[in-house]
Formats: C-alpha cells, structure tokens, sequence
C-alpha cells in the first residue's frame, strides 16, 4: 500500500490525537469535517463492531471519490480454532463478537454505497515455524485454492458518490509513434472531439521511415484546427515516450492511442464516457470480446494474451481479458499517484501499459475492461517481437509476483 494519508479506525474508545509521519490514527467517532485521507483502514475492527453498516454509512458520507477503504478481517473458517485458541488462553486478546463471510461483508458494502474491488487471503499457518512458516504463509497462502482456507482476508474498497463535475473534462490523446509514416494523416482527420478543449500529443521514437517528417507536415496542417504537441522521446521503448507524453499534457483526462491505428481512433469517445460517469478510475481497451479482421493478431499472440490475462487477473486481484491492448485511459490526478510510487515497481517496463497496470491496481483504483474492435494493420509492421517481448513480459510478471502477492 502506497504511504499516503492513512487513517486507521480501531476499536478503540478514547480519540487518538497522535500525529505520525504520513498518517493519523482516529478511533470510531470520526471528525464531523470529513476525511481528507487516501486510505482508511479498518483493522479487526468489524469483529467488534455492533453497528457495522452505521460505520460503513458514517465512512461513506464523508469520504471522497478518491478515498479507498481497506478492511482486514478473520475468515470464519478459522472461527472454531481461534475460539480454541482463546479458550485455552493462546491467545491474549478480547475473543470477537462477529464473524462475517465473504458475503456479508460485500452485501453490507453494496447496501452502504461501496464497491469492493479486490480481496487477498493471508496466513496459512498463524504460528511461527522456523522455514515453514515462511514458505506457506509467504508463498501457498496468496496462490488460488490455498488462499480459500487463509486465515486473514483484505478486502479494498472505493465509495461510489454521485459527483457531478463542475465542467467537462478535456482530453490529452498521447500517441507513441515509431516508423508510422503512413497513418499520420489518418490519425488527424479521425480523431474524434471529447472535452471542450482536447490536444493530441505525438511522440516519436527513433523512426528509420520519414515518420517524424509526416508529424512536422501534418502540424503544420492541422494546427489552427486541434491543439497539437509534438516531440522526439530521449529514450527507447514505447513506455519512455508514453511517460514523455503525458509529461507534456495539459488536460484533466490521459488516453494512450497506438499510432497504427488498429484500435480506431473513432471508438475514444467510448473510453471517455466510461471515465467521465465514474464507471473506472483505469479505462482498459479489451481487443479479444469481438471478432477481429483476419490478419490483426496472430495466433500465437492470441494465446500469449490470454495467458498473461489470467495470470494478471489473479495477481492483481481484478478481471482482465486483454492486458496487452496499447488503449488506456486514466484521470490526470491519479496518473500523478502512479507515477510518485514508480520506484516500487522499477521503471524497466518497456511498453508502459504494465508500470500503469501495476501502479492503478497497487493505488486500489477501480480497473474496468471496454470492448472495442481490433483491426488490420493498413501501413507498416508491428514493432513487437513475440518471443523476445514475451520473454520479458514474463519476467516482469515473476517480479509483480513477489511485489503482491509473495510478500
């Protein structure tokens, strides 16, 4: 969890007044002037709770859009050894009032206006073993079926408010573009107007065509009709020039668009509007729910997505089908809280859609999948290499590995 402002709520009856670095503690009875905190935490406390959907109502009214509640409860699978355990004086602390499942949890979350987003099971073995301990709690305890019979569950979630914006929202469109010669004059005439005040930014990357000469052209063309902003990135890779891309921006909403074009530019608006009501606070473009013309993806790139689908899906606790499509979509502020908490991950993602993954899914933001057609190339070829970027697709999945779930 990033270290931003934390408010812990324990079950405690005297106000705490301790003011940690990056982090305030308050008991139940929370400042009537509402939270101004990225994270509260609920630590054991609905085990003792006697009034928990008035607690999660008093959380809600005065949480904001941005704030995640994070709730670390007993699974009740382990309610007859840890009524054991206290019985015959094991443990030391006041035995719990209540134990809810899974689904009471979820169901008293829906009723108060909250959407769970993710749920990780922990500790296998709740008593220290010299190597075991650490092998099952550290490494069986997060994997699927193991984390079924974990003792701790972690559960996020986000306030669903009804915010209506004080003004529509602009649009920075960021396009990497490495040897796209020829879908530059296509990009500007269907880019398709969203906000009141949108800009294209395009990044090229180290073209051998005459690309970056079609990017000066068609500034020049266009500039009196969109706002445009064109650079050269410094480094290599697609992930350095989306990173140099959004540096520039200027809008309150970020979109990744591939310069080839295979992801239509005329299906942005789609993304837009999935952001803009709130539906996700991370917007990812799902290319394998509609039929795709018959040369857009090869079979064996095919089955890689689906792969690394799966596995994404369970290390970072939220569904995904594609996790591959260049298509992202993400607010200006927390596109900032990603990139502040970088260094956890490292910064040698080559294509950037995984440093954004990781960072959006770590931060608790509510991931969401849109479906759009995947079309044929019309100019050039791919600048993916299947083997080799899947090689390193994979290593980056081991580390995110440790990262959440081995920790």
């Amino acid at each position: 969890m990033p270290e931003d402002s934390v408010v812990e709520v324990a079950p405690a009856n005297d106000y705490i007044g301790r003011k940690l670095t990056n982090y305030s503690i308050l008991d139940r009875n929370i400042d009537s002037k509402g939270i101004d905190t990225d994270y509260i935490l609920l630590n054991g406390l609905l085990h003792y709770e006697r009034n928990i959907y008035g607690l999660f109502k008093d959380i809600k009214s005065q949480a904001s859009s941005g704030t995640r509640l994070i709730i670390i409860y007993y699974s009740t699978l382990w309610k007859p050894l840890i009524k054991l355990a206290s019985m015959l004086g094991i443990r030391t602390k006041t035995e719990e009032a209540n134990w809810l499942s899974h689904e009471d949890t979820t169901n008293l979350l829906h009723l108060t206006g909250f959407e769970p987003i993710r749920r990780d099971g922990w500790v296998l073995l709740p008593i220290y073993i010299p190597i075991v301990s650490d092998l099952l709690n550290r490494f069986i305890a997060p994997l699927p079926f193991f984390n079924i019979f974990a003792m701790v569950n972690v559960l996020i979630a986000r306030p669903l408010l009804q915010e209506k914006p004080t003004r529509q929202p602009s649009v920075s469109v960021v396009v990497p573009a490495r040897n796209e010669s020829g879908n530059v004059d296509a990009l500007f005439n269907r880019l398709p107007k969203m906000g009141p005040d949108d800009e294209l930014i395009i990044v090229e990357g180290n073209s051998t065509d005459d690309t970056w000469y079609k990017i000066e052209e068609a500034y020049t063309k266009y500039k009196d009709k969109i706002n445009i902003i064109i650079a050269k990135q410094d480094g290599k890779g697609k992930g350095d020039a989306v990173r140099k891309g959004f540096s520039l921006s200027t809008k309150d909403i970020l979109m990744i668009l591939d310069a080839d074009l295979t992801v239509a530019p005329e299906d942005l608006p789609k993304f837009y509007d999935a952001i803009v009501s709130g539906k996700g606070e991370f917007i990812n473009g799902s290319r394998l729910v509609y039929p795709m013309e018959d040369e857009a993806m090869q079979f064996f790139n095919i089955l890689g997505n689906k792969f690394f689908a799966l596995a994404f899906s369970y290390l970072l606790g939220q569904r995904f089908k594609d996790t591959l499509c260049g298509t992202k979509v993400l607010s200006r502020d927390n596109y900032l809280k990603i990139a502040k908490h970088r260094k956890y991950f490292g910064e040698f993602d080559p294509f950037g859609d995984f440093d954004l993954l990781f960072g959006a899914a770590r931060a608790g933001f509510k991931i969401v999948e849109l479906p759009i057609p995947y079309h044929n190339r019309n100019y050039g070829e791919t600048n993916i290499s299947r083997w080799k970027h899947g090689s390193i697709l994979f290593v980056m999945l081991m580390f995110a590995l440790k990262k959440f779930k081995f920790i």
